[in-house]
């Protein structure tokens, strides 16, 4: 499991580990991590440029120390200080000694563009985006690869947030533990790769964290060896409309992943799911699960209407995500908004929605008491009481029509399996996200060849 903490947590945590060490271990340790990161980003350090960008604080103490371990390795290292009275004084001690140089400007610190830029402007404590004269320096330094010391400079390091002139980082080199800006979007988008420099600290648990390949293997549904399809969960699928009937295929394509006992279908779509899924049982029984909304269109009043009162947990995808103060016992169940639908929900500009993505699913799942899975290029599955669960392994080429379709399916597979709708979304995230990636092999993909993908992941993950 990936843990993303908050500043507080983090600066807890060191604290109470500095009280153990030797005055400046702590930093030191950062500071290598950091210069290796550098280092192997550049594949050659000797003679190679580097310029970093020092602002006030610890953060700049790591990227001087760092500085003066490349420049120790034969780099050519300057250091450009944005705020000269508040440099770090033994970090600036120890590169100077090293050989580096201070520089007033970019352009004088290596004569032309450097190989790296080391963004140690602004540390984990910093609020809104960068200062002018820190905005004017990275400005002017377009096109350079920018190695970022815990966080880009600018973002919001406790929300995902991005509220101003910032960094955007190839690599974020980041110490004891991932932030929640390293997690959430928009955020996320600026770090680039995030490399973890392990530290020691003693960590309280996270409310936000990102399953790994072992947590979703350790959570699938696993029929016993006296399972039957009754046993290991109906999925009933009550999606498409005669408007949108391939979207009742996709979702039936997404339910019929494997991992429930059988896929009962109703709707407009009947005639359509049955000649694509002849193992689809079609009409009304009972189920433990009901997948409800995907392309429903005009019939998504009528569907919700239809299970409102089953008293089994729902999954409401689009169409349906209006009604959701009409569903009754059963819950929490899951919602599956993308970002247009969640600001239509809670009232909002979509913009806003984007724009601050964990505070909205966080709202959602509060005000509606329902698992709130908000689609993205980062996943959000935030639960009413406040964990948050992030995805992180879907491509680009998953936004493609259809598939929060098969994601709804396999989503409502999941529950009736037994999951409940907190482990069923961000399990079916994953899932789904590793499912592009295999059936794409780095390239486009269609949903169909997504719901297609997704046993030979779950294969690969119990092997």
């Amino acid at each position: 499991m990936r843990s993303a903490h908050t500043v507080e947590q983090v600066r807890a945590a060191e604290a109470e580990l500095m009280a153990r060490l030797p005055e400046g271990a702590l930093m030191r340790r950062a500071a290598s991590g950091l210069a290796h990161a550098v280092s192997d980003l550049l594949g050659s350090t000797y003679g190679a440029r580097v310029l970093l960008l020092v602002g006030s604080g610890d953060n700049g103490g790591d990227a001087l120390y760092a500085g003066a371990d490349l420049a120790r390795r034969g780099a050519a290292v300057a250091a450009r200080l944005l705020s000269p009275e508040r440099t770090h004084a033994s970090g600036l001690a120890a590169l100077q000694k090293a050989g580096g140089r201070v520089v007033a400007d970019d352009r004088a610190a290596v004569g032309h563009r450097p190989a790296v830029v080391v963004d140690g402007i602004v540390g984990i404590g910093g609020t809104g985006g960068l200062r002018p004269n820190a905005a004017a320096a990275v400005d002017a330094l377009r096109g350079v690869p920018f190695v970022a010391v815990d966080v880009p400079s600018g973002v919001d390091v406790d929300t995902g947030r991005l509220d101003g002139p910032h960094v955007e980082a190839l690599l974020t080199v980041t110490f004891g533990t991932h932030k929640i800006a390293h997690l959430v979007e928009p955020a996320a988008g600026a770090a680039g790769v995030v490399h973890l420099v392990d530290l020691g600290l003693d960590l309280p648990d996270a409310d936000l964290t990102a399953l790994q390949a072992d947590d979703v293997a350790r959570l699938l549904p696993v029929p016993g060896p006296d399972a039957h399809k009754y046993t290991r969960g109906v999925v009933g699928v009550r999606a498409g409309s005669r408007q949108y009937p391939g979207a009742a295929v996709l979702c039936a394509a997404g339910a019929l992943c494997g991992l429930a006992g059988m896929v009962r279908y109703v709707g407009a779509a009947a005639d359509e799911v049955r000649a694509a899924h002849p193992e689809v049982v079609v009409g009304d029984g009972h189920v433990q699960a009901w997948v409800v909304g995907s392309g429903g269109g005009d019939d998504a009043a009528e569907a919700v209407a239809a299970v409102a009162t089953d008293g089994v947990p729902l999954v409401l995808d689009a169409d349906a995500l209006v009604h959701v103060p009409r569903v009754g016992a059963g819950g929490p169940h899951l919602l599956t908004p993308h970002a247009g639908e969640l600001a239509r929900m809670l009232g909002v500009e979509r913009e806003t929605v984007e724009a601050d993505q964990l505070a909205h699913a966080r709202d959602a799942a509060r005000r509606f008491g329902s698992v709130v899975l908000l689609k993205g290029r980062h996943t959000l599955v935030a639960a009413p009481d406040g964990r948050v669960r992030v995805t992180t392994v879907a491509p680009p080429w998953l936004a493609t029509a259809g598939a929060g379709d098969v994601l709804a399916g396999l989503c409502g597979a999941l529950m009736a399996a037994g999951c409940d709708a907190f482990d069923a979304g961000s399990v079916g995230a994953w899932l789904h996200g590793a499912g592009a990636a295999v059936a794409g092999d780095h390239g486009p993909v269609t949903a169909g060849a997504v719901a297609a993908a997704i046993p030979a992941v779950c294969r690969s993950l119990l092997a």
